[in-house]
Formats: C-alpha cells, sequence, structure tokens
C-alpha cells in the first residue's frame, strides 16, 4: 500500500477500513501488507483508526516499525498510547526509537509513567536518554541525536567504509550524514561527507581527506543559533561538542527544521497579542485557550482604556469643533500600522540575528529617516484630500478647511514618526531587560501608539486651530 504525501489526508481515512479488517482477520499480515508505506503514511492512517485499535497496529508490527511510526504520531495521542501501555510493552517499542525521537516522547508522560518505562529500556539506552532529557527543550542539546559515525582520524578509508556499512546494516540510518574524524580523546579533526569517503583513494587516511575546519555548537546553544549556522554553512548535520571539544552528538537538519517551525509559531501568536500554545490548535482545550490569550487581551483593553481617558481631556476641544473627531480613527491608525510595520521588521532581524543589541542606535537612525518620509507622505495625502473632500462639495469644512488639512498633515507626520520609533526600539528594550522582542507585539505597539497619538493630534489642533475653531 502507498499514500500519496499530496494528497489530502482522506485518503488515509479509506485506507483505515482495510487495516481495521486485518486487525481483525490476519493481524499477522499487516507488517508484510504495510512493508512499502512510509511510516509517515502509516501514522497517518493509524491516526484515522479508533483510538482502541491503534495499540492494536502498534502490537501487530515489529518494535522497529512500530517505533518509527510511534515518531510519525501526533504528539498527544502518542502520549495517550504510551500512558496506556503496559510499561514492558511500551519500552518495547520506544528502546527501538531513534534517542531524540524518544527522550521527546518520554518527556511528554507523567513522572510515574515516565519512570516506569524508563526502567524497562536497556541501560545503554536508558543512559543515553537521561542525558539528553538533561538538556532544555530549545537548546542544541534538547535537539541532538547521540547517533552520528566517528572513526579515529588514523583510520584508513578502507576500514571507514566497512565501519559505516556496519552501523548502516544495524539500521542507525539517521547519523549517516557524515563521517567525522576524532582524536583519542574523542575531540573532533575533520569532517566528511559519504559521497567524499567513497570517492576518497585507497590507503588514505581519513584525517588526511577529511575538512579541518569544522562547525560545531555547544549544546546549550539556543535552538535560534543553532538553524543559523545550519543556514548559513548549509549543513545537513551540525556536530554538538562539550567543552573539552568532544564530540556528544548532531543536530540533523530535519529537526533543524521541526524547531523553526515552532519557533515561528510562537513569534505568530505572540505577535498577535497572546501567549504562545504548546500544542497543535484543535488540541487545544477552550479553558487552556482562555488562560493563553485572556491575560492580554485585558492588558491590552486597559491600554486602549487610557486612550479614552485621554480624550476625555480635550472633551471641550471636541464639542467645540466635532469635525476633530472624524479624523481620529484615521490618524491613531496610522501610527499603529506604522509602530507594527517597524515592530515586525526588527524582530525578525533580531531572530535572524541580522541585528543585535549593539546597533539599536544605527535602526534608530534608519527607522528615524524612514518615520519622517512615510509621515511626509502620509501627510501630504491626508492634507489633499481634506481639501479635495472640500472643492468637489463631498464635505464642507468651511472656511478653515486649510488649517484642519494642516492639522491631520502635520499630525500623522509626528505620529507616523512616533510610531516608527517607538516600535523599532521597543524589541531592544525588551531584549535589554531579558524579555522575548516578539511580545513586542503589533497590538502592543499599536495601543502605546493610539494613547500617544490622541496627545499629538489635540496639541497640534490647538496650536493651529486655536482663536478659529477653538
Amino acid at each position: 500500500m502507498k499514500i500519496d504525501r499530496t494528497s489530502d489526508r482522506s485518503v488515509a481515512s479509506l485506507i483505515a477500513p482495510d487495516i481495521l479488517d486485518l486487525l481483525d482477520s490476519s493481524p499477522q499480515t499487516i507488517a508484510a501488507e504495510t512493508e512499502e508505506m512510509h511510516a509517515a503514511d502509516l501514522a497517518d492512517v493509524a491516526e484515522a483508526l479508533p483510538h482502541d485499535r491503534v495499540r492494536d497496529l502498534l502490537a501487530a508490527l515489529p518494535s522497529a516499525r512500530a517505533a518509527d511510526v510511534l515518531e510519525y504520531l501526533d504528539e498527544e495521542l502518542r502520549t495517550e498510547l504510551l500512558e496506556e501501555m503496559s510499561a514492558p510493552e511500551a519500552a518495547r517499542i520506544v528502546a527501538e526509537m531513534n534517542p531524540d525521537e524518544r527522550a521527546d516522547a518520554l518527556e511528554e508522560l507523567e513522572e510515574e509513567t515516565y519512570d516506569e518505562i524508563l526502567s524497562e529500556i536497556p541501560l545503554e539506552a536508558r543512559e543515553e536518554t537521561e542525558r539528553l532529557l538533561a538538556y532544555e527543550p530549545d537548546t542544541a542539546g534538547g535537539l541532538m541525536t547521540t547517533e552520528f559515525v566517528s572513526v579515529p582520524g588514523d583510520t584508513t578509508v578502507e576500514a571507514a567504509l566497512t565501519a559505516v556499512r556496519r552501523i548502516a546494516r544495524s539500521g542507525r540510518s539517521e547519523g549517516m550524514h557524515a563521517i567525522y574524524a576524532t582524536d583519542p580523546q574523542g575531540r573532533i579533526m575533520g569532517v566528511l561527507s559519504l559521497r567524499e569517503l567513497l570517492a576518497a583513494p585507497e590507503g588514505a587516511k581519513i584525517s588526511d581527506v577529511a575538512w579541518e575546519e569544522v562547525v560545531t555548537v555547544a549544546p546549550t546553544a539556543d535552538r535560534e543559533e543553532v538553524a543559523q549556522l545550519t543556514s548559513n554553512y548549509d549543513l545537513v548535520a551540525l556536530p554538538v561538542v562539550d567543552d573539552q571539544g568532544r564530540m556528544i552528538g548532531i543536530v540533523t537538519v530535519d529537526d533543524v527544521i521541526d524547531a523553526l517551525v515552532e519557533e515561528h509559531t510562537e513569534d505568530v501568536q505572540k505577535f498577535g497579542g497572546m501567549e504562545a500554545i504548546e500544542h497543535p490548535y484543535m488540541q487545544t482545550g477552550v479553558l487552556m485557550m482562555l488562560r493563553k490569550r485572556a491575560g492580554w487581551l485585558a492588558a491590552l483593553f486597559v491600554g486602549e482604556m487610557l486612550t479614552m481617558s485621554a480624550m476625555q481631556r480635550y472633551e471641550h476641544e471636541l464639542e467645540q469643533a466635532i469635525v476633530l473627531s472624524l479624523f481620529i480613527p484615521l490618524i491613531i491608525s496610522s501610527g499603529g500600522n506604522s509602530g507594527s510595520q517597524a515592530t515586525s521588521l526588527i524582530v525578525r532581524a533580531m531572530a535572524l540575528q541580522e541585528v543585535r543589541l549593539r546597533d539599536w542606535w544605527r535602526v534608530a537612525g534608519r527607522e528615524a529617516a524612514t518615520g519622517i518620509s512615510l509621515g511626509v507622505i502620509l501627510g501630504t495625502i491626508g492634507f489633499f484630500r481634506i481639501l479635495l473632500w472640500q472643492e468637489l462639495g463631498l464635505w464642507d469644512y468651511g472656511q478653515h478647511s486649510v488649517l484642519i488639512g494642516l492639522t491631520v498633515g502635520l499630525t500623522l507626520l509626528f505620529i507616523v514618526f512616533f510610531g516608527t520609533i517607538a516600535g523599532s526600539m521597543l524589541p531592544f528594550v525588551l531584549r535589554r531587560l531579558g524579555f522575548d522582542p516578539a511580545s513586542a507585539s503589533a497590538p502592543f505597539v499599536a495601543t502605546l501608539v493610539d494613547v500617544t497619538g490622541i496627545g499629538i493630534y489635540f496639541s497640534i489642533a490647538l496650536l493651529l486651530l486655536r482663536g478659529t475653531l477653538l
């Protein structure tokens, strides 16, 4: 059986009844019938089965195959299955998983279940798992796998090829991206790809044909740094080394992609003015969703109440020149939009390490020039819009249309300038205070500029319209 990965998951739903029939009639044939299916495809089929039959499907597969499927299962479903299984049953499958995937799966379990399963895993795999779980999930150590191919630097090409074949036949395929040459203490001396190993001259030593300049990372490095190094050097695997330079694992490009997706998801959610959720949207309960969203929404609401207070401060002026109120939405939205643009640009630049804390003054200079230019453009549009509407008779601003136009135009200039500066500097302030710059979300910046914009607007109006409309 095969599934086209470009098709919808409904295809898996069509195959699920056939799998159910096999589970009822001849479960021993399932392994052979699904042998050519990718583990990810079989995981899709498993998720389409009734919950109580997924465990039967895994039991019908060889341990290594079941482990592959378990790695691709939805995290919540995987956790439920492992908690429902007996400790020996779960350990039989978990022990066959790749070390990093095994650590991720066990980390989601209740502590008691985790301890029971871990105690049933062979000693070597257990110690390996505990080492990986000692690192924070969003660090290089938390992302790495301990399956990699390393050989002493004085190993011949022929001996290295023999070692690679032996490792490949053992089923450890994740670490086959590169071969690392090490010294007697386990420190990296060089690296070469499998293709370069196959093309190396016979009789040569690995140290003679390997690249000596090796990009490495510490296990405590943040996943953003890992992603940056992988991208900058076009790596498919990034070695992780300890304080003495000894190799302890590798981070593969597929794990980097997963980490980037998770990081990007968190940033997007924070940009929307909410806390990041840990699970997919459809798997997040309503109460959890409320907890993640209500706090920020309430904070923003309180912030917007300051806008009302600012407008009350100018209540008398509004009563005398009600025409001023017509332009409030236009003006404060322009400031908020300019601030949101600047915040988005700077936060993304920080994430890509294009901008660092020490660059704040350069950013301020660039954004000041940009803010003034944008303010002039919008202010000019606002000024001539008022004159044009007056000329066409679409709205009567009276004899003071030019002054009103100047008020709106100058306000747009100043508020867009302020919004751009505030939006670009706020991520630096948050980073300096130790917070995530993504918390400088668009709604937060917009609220700040809304309150300030009211003050700017009516200050300019009082200056230009005093003695006329006011």
